[in-house]
């Protein structure tokens, strides 16, 4: 993905197991304002593969999704 947006919010979930990381994006979108972008850092693996399919059935949408140099992952997510 290349769509970039600056985030309105940012969490960083490093090294925090299933499904606690999903509990903390939503605890973070639920502060957010429709519209308004998270930013999420994730651990490869099962964070990055549940993550972005459980805030998309909520109805959120994936903006940008990258992977940085220490090989966890950049998500950023519009609240829907």
């Amino acid at each position: 993905m290349t769509t970039h947006r600056e985030a309105d919010a940012t969490k960083d979930c490093r090294k925090v197991g299933c499904p606690m990381n999903m509990v903390y994006a939503k605890v973070e979108l639920a502060k957010l304002k429709s519209g308004q972008v998270l930013e999420i850092i994730l651990d490869d693996g099962p964070p990055i593969n549940n993550v972005p399919g459980s805030v998309a059935k909520e109805g959120h949408t994936i903006v940008d999704k990258e992977q940085l140099a220490d090989g966890a992952w950049k998500l950023l997510i519009r609240k829907a």
